[in-house]
C-alpha cells in the first residue's frame, strides 16, 4: 500500500487557508474571481504579474461598475476587501504584490473621495425592540426557533455566523442551585476575533423580559433536537431539515419581525442584535469590562463607539445654554 505523502508546500497552503474564517475565505474567493475576470477582459496573460498602474485601473473598474451577478456597484469596503484578496494570492505565490504601491494607495483615496459614501450604520435593536419582536413570534415551531435565535443572539451579542455555527454541544445549562435565575454558557468555536478557533465562552442569564434560556429550552423541547446544529433550517409545515441555518437567514428573520413592530427593515442587519446589546448595556450603565466579557471585543475603542452613541445626548455640553 502506498503511503500518502503530503509536501511541505501542501501543509503551508493548508495553514494559510485555515488562517481566515470561512466567510472571509468566501469573500476573498469572490474578489480573486473578479480580478481574474478583469484580467481576461483586458487580455492580461498572467494575473500574478500585473503592474501597479494596471491594478489601480482594476480598482477603478471595480468601484464604478456593477457586479456581473448582483448588478450592484461595490462599496469601498468591498473594494478594499477584494484588494486584500489579490494581495493574499500574490503573497501565497511568493510574488511581489502591487496592492500597496503608492499609485494604488492614491487611487483608493481618490475613489473614496469621489464615491463619498459614509460607512453604513445599521439600526441597533434595543432591548425594547427585541421584547416587542419576541411578542410577535407565532406560537409555532418556526416561531419558537425564531424567538430563540433573536433572544440568544441578543443576549450573547452574537454575530450572525456565530448564531448559525452553534451546535447543541455548545450549550451548557448551569444548575442554578439555590438561585432562582437560570444561567448557561455558550461556547463559540470560532469567530472574527478568534481566527485560530481556540474557542470562547459567553455567560448568559435568563433575565425577566428577553428570557433567552427559557426560549432556547422551548425550541429544543419543541424540535426534539438533541445533537447537531442548534438552529436548523425548516421546510414548509415546520419540518426540520437537519441542516444549520445559513448566515443570510439571520438578517431575514430580523427584518421580518422588525417590520412587524413598525421598524424599517432596510435599517436592520445581522449585526443589529450585537450592536443592540452593547448599546442597551451602555444605556443601563454596565461596566465596560463586563460588556467586553460578553461581546469578546479585544479593543475597548470598538466598544466605546457604541457607548458614545448611547451617551451622546446625556449631559450634553450645550443643554444648559442652547
Amino acid at each position: 500500500m502506498n503511503a500518502l505523502v503530503v509536501s511541505d508546500g501542501d501543509l503551508q497552503q493548508e495553514a494559510m487557508s485555515s488562517e481566515l474564517s470561512s466567510n472571509t475565505r468566501i469573500a476573498y474567493e469572490k474578489g480573486w474571481n473578479r480580478f481574474l475576470d478583469y484580467c481576461a477582459r483586458e487580455e492580461i496573460i498572467d494575473p500574478l504579474s500585473v503592474p501597479e498602474d494596471e491594478f489601480a485601473r482594476f480598482l477603478v473598474h471595480l468601484a464604478t461598475q456593477p457586479g456581473p451577478q448582483s448588478g450592484v456597484t461595490p462599496s469601498m469596503g468591498t473594494v478594499t476587501l477584494y484588494k486584500s484578496a489579490v494581495n493574499k494570492k500574490y503573497l501565497e505565490a511568493g510574488k511581489p504584490s502591487p496592492t500597496n504601491h503608492p499609485i494604488v494607495r492614491s487611487t483608493l483615496k481618490g475613489l473614496a473621495r469621489l464615491k463619498g459614501s459614509p460607512v453604513r450604520r445599521v439600526e441597533a435593536l434595543r432591548e425594547y425592540h427585541v421584547a416587542a419582536m419576541l411578542q410577535s413570534c407565532p406560537d409555532s415551531l418556526i416561531g419558537k426557533r425564531d424567538a430563540a435565535v433573536i433572544a440568544v443572539g441578543f443576549a450573547g451579542a452574537l454575530r450572525r455566523s456565530e448564531i448559525c455555527g452553534l451546535m447543541v454541544d455548545d450549550i451548557e445549562f448551569i444548575d442554578s442551585g439555590e438561585s432562582t435565575e437560570e444561567r448557561m454558557w455558550i461556547r463559540i468555536r470560532q469567530s472574527k476575533t478568534d481566527q485560530h478557533g481556540k474557542g470562547q465562552r459567553v455567560a448568559i442569564v435568563d433575565g425577566s423580559v428577553i428570557r433567552p434560556i427559557t426560549r432556547l429550552r422551548l425550541w429544543l423541547k419543541g424540535s426534539g433536537i438533541a445533537e447537531g446544529p442548534l438552529f436548523q433550517t425548516m421546510k414548509r409545515g415546520g419540518y426540520l431539515r437537519g441542516k444549520p441555518m445559513h448566515h443570510s437567514d439571520v438578517p431575514r428573520i430580523l427584518k421580518h419581525y422588525a417590520g412587524l413592530i413598525g421598524m424599517d427593515p432596510k435599517d436592520i442587519a445581522g449585526h443589529s442584535l450585537r450592536a443592540g446589546f452593547v448599546t442597551s448595556a451602555a444605556v443601563h450603565h454596565a461596566r465596560l469590562d463586563k460588556i467586553m466579557a460578553v461581546t469578546r471585543h479585544t479593543n475597548p475603542a470598538t466598544v466605546m463607539r457604541y457607548i458614545r452613541d448611547a451617551d451622546a445626548f446625556t449631559d450634553h455640553a450645550g443643554q444648559h445654554f442652547l
